[in-house]
């Protein structure tokens, strides 16, 4: 695994790797905000094919848009990330899509969660996220279009849009490619 925009503090320890995102890191493309960001912390791997991602996600978040997760990437113009997203005080599962343009959905999770599960499959043309509280019940989040390429680069992320920087700790990574 290799990162994009190495974050100030970092450790690959077996199955848990501990993250602390810098202040004002973030991915996100036009919509809404009307600016480019591509400064988020992403450490992941190129998978070729079909593929399913799975990761349990912990946080310290206490700022506006802190967010921890994964994503599948192309490139600056396509790509998607998904996890764990905190707004007014409240974690959100949620999920962004960019095909040069970003745009957003969100599940409100008003007990906080200490850690969420998340499943990213890649099936031909589809992408779907789901999320579980407690790696028993997963629920839907999104499916999508992304891309027909066929090999992105798939793996962990965080970012801190508005704040200074927070903690994430992401457990059990795994990628399996499916035939």
């Amino acid at each position: 695994m290799n990162w994009l925009n190495e974050p100030p503090a970092w450790q690959h320890d077996g199955d848990r790797i501990t993250v602390t995102a810098g202040p004002t890191t973030d991915f996100w493309r036009k919509t809404h905000y009307d600016f480019v960001r591509d400064n988020g912390h992403f450490y992941g791997a190129t998978v070729e094919g079909d593929f399913v991602a799975e990761v349990k996600v912990s946080g310290q978040y206490r700022t506006l848009y802190d967010q921890a997760g994964m994503m599948v990437r192309l490139d600056e113009t396509t790509w998607m990330k998904c996890g764990i997203e905190y707004v007014d005080g409240v974690q959100h599962a949620s999920a962004v899509v960019t095909r040069d343009y970003s745009d957003w959905s969100i599940v409100p999770l008003p007990q906080n969660p200490p850690s969420i599960w998340l499943r990213v499959t890649r099936q031909g043309n589809a992408f779907e996220v789901h999320y579980s509280l407690d790696r028993a019940a997963y629920h839907l989040l999104r499916q999508t279009f992304l891309t027909l390429e066929p090999a992105l680069a798939v793996g962990v992320m965080c970012a801190s849009p508005d704040g200074d920087g927070f903690m994430a700790t992401f457990e059990g990574y795994t990628v399996r490619q499916e035939t």
